[in-house]
């Protein structure tokens, strides 16, 4: 298998069975005299379609057949095997490729029996761009299909950072995009704060651009010692030459290496392309933390925490966590891992077809290496336990929530509702979601207001009336949950909320209560939160549709606490969702509208009248005036802005 392939590079095999009656064992059992003994993947359906399980094999017909026994088996893979209506094949050439693709159907499908790595953001890289005589260095995330070269990953967009601002200092290389740079006649910001050479003024020799572009890429393949050691020597010179002005630049360069150096508390000069994975178990969870180093420096650090069951050992999360985590990067060349995984030798050769390259798994006992793990060991502890503190505190927050209420259920998942606008315009509804582990922000949804037909002299464009708070907010909840009806009627996904928390009073309340009546749904609780008398921020009232009073909390009940900062939190959002709207409409104008008019006709309009404003205004002669626009043209642009004339 290359590096690409997926479910669709290997020979699929898809057999099921439409007797619906049966479930479990014998299902399975069906399978077994059609199966070949060659290596592949399996995929364990059930009533609703959905994968529950995703495996690999060496032999499809002996790893499917050890399911006929569930006596055999754990609890948990009991209930599974309980629930299994089909069963999907796909054959492999080696027991490699199929544990690649295994990993590739888990991240696509996420099924819930297996271990999965929830956590799906890519790292970020340092991009030094070709193609152009003034390269450009840059943060990069992405495909890496730009031509030039990437150094990383790092662990963080910190991380990244303070590495581009050591390079600036150190190489004064530009950031500015290729556009930029060639519309610029006077040196940035960042030539004037000494980060740039300017080299789109031309303050910069092509050439001495050229070397600054060696020592960067000399600087992050580890090389700093040597770039630090020409950089004295030319401070040196110039000091002597009393060029102290240019020995100054040096000196302040070298200090800028100087302290990356002093950063590095874990450096290890032999760990040039390696990670370092350590992972640690308590109280029925696992953290495993990842140290990225590349080019002998430390390129930072990151914990993960894998949804699994509660009796899965450490050495199996770790290997089930390395296949999921590597599917979306490309590993290194050396791996050290703080434990033996049951299929190393499986692991490394499936990393190797990964990375077109070999890849060393290692379980180091002693030495440096061996203190780089206790060290990464010491983090996953650390890590974890904060999360079990964090993750307890949680869980009595939501009882506390529940009990004042009066609710009876356990709230696992609360969805919290906003909305921001002015007047009306870029109209944005927010949804945040929180449960146990806190806020869990890849669950977040915005909605665009999109409008509904609504009647009166006021309605704006969008079709409400200026501040029609009730009306957004029947839209978004409208929209969410006729979706969730769609795609989850079962509400067997787990994306279903205990609790749906509206933020605003009686009114916004009773449409929420509107909708859940229209679509049917009596299953899911409603309250909204509002502030207190005078807006007070410490004496938040709690309205619930069949309590006539609302809710007065406490200032000081942490149950307040935590309402204030779940509202705040999705206000937060909806307003953030906001601005990028408004941001987005600040670089509009009316004449990208009009047909025909493109970037370099728009320039021409505007450079020639001023204004927007002012071209609308202009007659057919006064448009036929301006450089690229014929008399049809100016027609065209007359008859649009006077269609009504």
């Amino acid at each position: 298998m290359n590096k690409g392939q997926n479910e669709g590079d290997s020979t699929e095999d898809i057999v099921k069975h439409d007797n619906a009656t049966e479930t479990g064992a014998p299902i399975i059992e069906a399978y077994l005299k059609n199966l070949p003994g060659k290596p592949g993947v399996y995929r364990m359906l059930g009533a609703d379609g959905k994968v529950l399980y995703v495996g690999k094999a060496k032999s499809l017909k002996k790893r499917v057949a050890a399911y006929t026994h569930p006596l055999r088996q754990t609890v948990r893979i009991r209930r599974m095997i309980n629930e299994t209506v089909a069963m999907e094949f796909l054959t492999t050439h080696t027991e490699a490729e199929a544990l690649l693709l295994e990993s590739n159907l888990i991240k696509r499908y996420a099924p819930r029996y297996n271990i999965l790595l929830r956590d799906d953001k890519s790292f970020p890289f340092i991009l030094l761009r070709k193609g152009h005589p003034y390269p450009q260095i840059m943060k990069y995330r992405g495909a890496q299909s730009h031509p030039g070269e990437y150094f990383g990953p790092f662990a963080s967009v910190w991380a990244v950072n303070e590495a581009l601002a050591v390079l600036q200092r150190a190489f004064l290389l530009r950031t500015c995009t290729d556009s930029v740079f060639a519309n610029r006649t006077r040196p940035c910001l960042l030539h004037q704060i000494k980060r740039c050479s300017a080299p789109c003024v031309d303050q910069i020799s092509e050439a001495d651009y050229r070397e600054a572009v060696e020592q960067a890429q000399l600087f992050l393949s580890g090389d700093s010692q040597q770039i630090q050691r020409r950089f004295a020597a030319v401070m040196q010179e110039a000091s002597d030459n009393l060029e102290f002005e240019l020995a100054a630049q040096y000196r302040d360069r070298i200090r800028a290496l100087t302290r990356v150096q002093a950063h590095q508390d874990i450096n290890l000069s032999s760990l040039r392309d390696s990670d370092v994975v350590a992972v640690y178990q308590a109280g029925g969870a696992t953290c495993i933390q990842v140290f990225f180093f590349r080019s002998g420096a430390n390129y930072g650090n990151r914990a993960y925490f894998p949804s699994h069951a509660r009796d899965d050992d450490a050495a199996v999360v770790l290997e089930a966590f390395l296949g999921q985590f590597y599917a979306r990067s490309v590993p290194p060349r050396s791996i050290l891992l703080s434990e033996d995984i049951p299929n190393r030798e499986l692991v490394a050769q499936a990393l190797g077809v990964r990375a077109e390259r070999r890849v060393e798994l290692a379980v180091p006992v002693r030495g440096v290496r061996r203190k780089l793990i206790d060290h990464a060991l010491i983090n996953a502890k650390e890590a974890l336990t904060r999360r079990l503190a964090e993750s307890a505190s949680q869980r009595k927050l939501l009882e506390g929530l529940a009990v004042k209420l009066g609710l009876d259920l356990a709230l696992d998942r609360i969805e919290v509702y906003d909305n921001s606008h002015v007047a009306g315009t870029k109209a944005v509804g927010a949804m945040i979601v929180v449960g146990p582990e806190g806020f869990n922000r890849s669950a977040y949804r915005k909605f665009n207001i999109r409008g509904a037909k609504r009647t009166g002299p006021q309605k704006n464009a969008r079709g409400f009336s200026p501040g029609d708070d009730y009306a957004m907010m029947r839209e978004v909840l409208t929209r969410r949950f006729s979706n969730a009806l769609k795609e989850d009627p079962d509400r067997t996904g787990g994306q279903w909320p205990d609790l749906v928390l509206i933020d605003g009073g009686k009114g916004q309340l009773g449409v929420a209560v509107e909708v859940f009546d229209e679509l049917g749904i009596d299953s899911v609780s409603l309250a909204a939160i509002a502030k207190g008398p005078d807006r007070d921020a410490g004496r938040e009232r709690v309205f619930q549709p069949k309590r006539k009073e609302p809710i007065t909390l406490q200032p000081r009940d942490p149950v307040s606490y935590f309402l204030q900062r779940i509202r705040d939190e999705a206000h937060r959002f909806a307003i953030g969702a906001h601005r990028k709207q408004r941001t987005k409409a600040i670089g509009k104008s009316i004449l990208d509208e009009v047909p025909g008019i493109g970037a370099r006709r728009k320039k021409s309009l505007l450079h020639h009248f001023g204004d927007a404003k002012a071209v609308s205004q202009a007659g057919r002669t006064d448009l036929e005036a301006v450089e690229g626009i014929s008399s049809s043209l100016a027609a065209k642009i007359y008859d649009w802005f006077h269609a009504d004339g």
